[in-house]
């Protein structure tokens, strides 16, 4: 899985991890330790991107994300690699808190 562009991420973010895998979606050391204990509640993630900036190759995003009755505004840093594709170089859930 894929983005094509910022805006594609957090949606396809959503399908990955409700799938129970979004590693995909990261560039090599960028999952945040809060991940595995999302992961770990057993629970369908809802997204609502609030804002992307896009300057090049990379992209700010601000995400509004629910999981039961856990919620969070994540604030990521993303990068368009050589294949073109869009990863998180930074995810950090609790962004704005």
């Amino acid at each position: 899985m894929i983005a094509s562009t910022p805006e594609e991420l957090p949606r396809l973010f959503a399908e990955a991890f409700n799938a129970g895998d979004p590693s995909s979606l990261y560039e090599p050391g960028a999952q945040p330790a809060e991940l595995a204990g999302h992961l770990a509640l057993g629970l369908a993630m809802t997204v609502n991107a609030r804002k992307v900036i896009t300057r090049g190759d990379l992209a700010l995003l601000v995400v509004d994300w629910r999981i039961g009755d856990v919620t969070g505004t994540a604030t990521d840093v993303a990068r368009r690699g050589a294949d073109g594709g869009w990863r998180y170089v930074i995810d950090n859930p609790t962004g704005v808190a």
